[in-house]
């Protein structure tokens, strides 16, 4: 199931879910090129405060993506180079964080996938603990601990637990029908035919 909608992408995975799940923000994917899924681990931190993204660490899972929050979003880096080495070792897929991340250069290197709101070096503080696997809300859609997220280069769907089986399976029907309209298109053919359209419009006059 995982691999199906990470194979899909946002895109696919946003129309296969009837248009629903979207995290409707700007994001930054600091490793290019970089696509993934995986079940959301949510952290609301403490604003402008990371001391719970520590914790989290702690927790995180093989295949886990960490889902960073803060009550209100600002360009304050809740992680840099320490944090994500600890994610990376502890196996999490990705990380989401709907605030700044810092150290750019060596979050390249280390190579796990990470999608951001900025990039700034304004460091977080570590006084309030804040709550792990809550809750969360990021750019108009709520994020459950356990829903999917799947980030690529065009931003970032959740998928709720519930619906994540049947999700998956539409997504696959839709990479099969694509895949025979590209062909299509590749041999060149319309879509302006193929979906109906021109002879809508000439029915229409």
């Amino acid at each position: 199931m995982i691999e199906t909608l990470t194979a899909g992408g946002v895109a696919t995975v946003y129309e296969a879910a009837g248009r629903r799940g979207l995290l409707d923000v700007d994001l930054v994917q600091v490793v290019p090129g970089s696509r993934v899924a995986g079940v959301a681990r949510t952290v609301r931190c403490g604003q402008d405060d990371n001391r719970a993204v520590h914790e989290a660490m702690t927790l995180v899972r093989p295949g886990d993506v960490l889902v960073l929050t803060m009550p209100e979003p600002a360009p304050v880096a809740l992680v840099g180079e320490l944090l994500v080495t600890q994610a990376k070792v502890a196996g999490a897929a990705g990380l989401l964080v709907d605030a700044a991340v810092r150290d750019v250069d060596e979050l390249r290197e280390l190579g796990l996938p990470i999608w951001a709101r900025w990039r700034r070096v304004r460091g977080a503080t570590k006084r309030e603990r804040g709550s792990l696997d809550v809750a969360v809300r990021v750019g108009g859609a709520t994020v459950n601990p356990g829903d999917v997220v799947v980030l690529d280069a065009d931003g970032a769907v959740v998928v709720a637990r519930g619906s994540a089986a049947e999700v998956a399976a539409a997504t696959r029907s839709r990479i099969e029908k694509e895949t025979r309209l590209r062909a299509r298109l590749d041999a060149g053919e319309f879509s302006y035919d193929l979906h109906g359209l021109r002879a809508q419009d000439e029915a229409a006059g």
